[in-house]
Parts: C-alpha cells; structure tokens; sequence
C-alpha cells in the first residue's frame, strides 16, 4: 500500500457523512434571522471552509449582532440534536483493510474531543484507531497543532493524510506528510483539484491508490 505506515483520518465529511446535516442545520440558523438560506449541498460545498469564523461570515451572519462565539454554540447544539448522519458505506471496508495490511490508523478532527468520541462510539469502529485526537472547543478553529504533536509522538516513517477539505491539505503540509482529498465531503471537487493533493470521487478508490 504505497509503503504507508500510518494513515491519518479526518472525520466530518471524510468517514462521516454529515454534510446533508449541517446544511440543514446551518439554514435552520440562517432562516431562524430571516437570512438566504443555502439552496443546495453544492452552495453549500462553495461556502464552506476553514477557519469556520470565516464561513460563517460568508453564509451571511453578523458578527455586529451576534458573536461567532454564540452562533458556534448553536450550531454545535443544533448539531447533535437527533443527528441522522452516518458513516460513508465504504468507511468500515476501508478501515479493516488499512488494518489487515498493518497500517496504523488515527483520527485528527476539527470537532471537540468530547464530541468527537461520543459521535465515533455507536458505529463500533474505536478498534481500528491508535488514537483519536480533536481541539478543545466547538470553535473549529484547525487541526495543525494536536496533529504536530502526535507527529512528534509517534515518528512514523511514511504517513498519509485522508481528508475532504483543503484545510486537511493545509495540516498535511505542515505535518509533512502525504495528503488524498475524497470529493463527498465539505467542499466540492472543483475547489480541491486547485490544492495539488491527491482527488479521488469516493473511498472505495483508496484501494487502488493505496
């Protein structure tokens, strides 16, 4: 498998497939103040990114009324209200793949720790996982830090980031480490291809790449 010895894993968008749920929950917010609403999960791909202050902005909040602070909470609280969201059908395929063929896997999210655990635990894949690893708030601020020091922690001798935003392409240059884009997640193909990582359509062409 291309000599990997560790594959680092986003989340949201990249094995859980919850874009479908944040549009709906971010146009509850924009509607709930009377705002455009995001017509389809493709404008909503074309707004989204990192730092997730800045997406807000673009979606059309005003910071003048309502502090990102305040918005952030709602959503996060919007979010994990009777979530319908699931794993992408490939994700376990691919996750027990990667650990037959002795991969070492983890996953570096954006998404508060707590969170993060407690939305990973009812799919029962925590086994395939060395570590999970996410920030200590719901601001989403970015990843590059916690992943610097898993880095320095675990020196692994060839790793590779999968992700779906260019953002996850941002924290595998700075962590110096490979990077494969799937286009299903939070932003569109169009926008990845532009980054010069790896673009695939979906998971299940890991297997080929890897």
């Amino acid at each position: 498998m291309a000599g990997y010895t560790h594959v680092i894993w986003d989340w949201n968008g990249t094995l859980f497939d919850d874009v479908a749920w944040c549009l709906t929950r971010i146009n509850i917010m924009l509607e709930k103040r009377g705002l455009s609403a995001l017509q389809s999960v493709d404008a909503y791909r074309r707004l989204f990114g990192f730092p997730v202050i800045d997406y807000y902005k673009r979606v059309g909040f005003d910071f003048d009324k309502e502090p990102f602070e305040t918005l952030a909470a709602e959503f996060i609280a919007l979010y994990h209200a009777d979530s319908n969201a699931g794993l992408f059908p490939q994700a376990p395929e691919i996750l027990d793949r990667f650990q037959r063929g002795g991969i070492r896997q983890i996953i570096l999210s954006a998404s508060e720790i707590n969170n993060l655990t407690t939305q990973i635990k009812p799919f029962g894949i925590g086994g395939y996982f060395d570590e999970v690893l996410g920030i200590s708030n719901v601001f989403a601020t970015g990843k590059i830090e916690i992943g610097k020091s898993y880095m320095e922690r675990a020196q692994p001798r060839k790793a590779v980031l999968i992700g779906d935003t260019l953002h996850d392409k941002e924290v595998a240059d700075k962590l110096g480490v490979d990077c494969v884009l799937i286009a299903k997640g939070h932003q569109g193909k169009e926008s990845l291809v532009s980054c010069g990582a790896n673009v695939l359509d979906c998971l299940s062409e890991l297997k080929i790449l890897l």
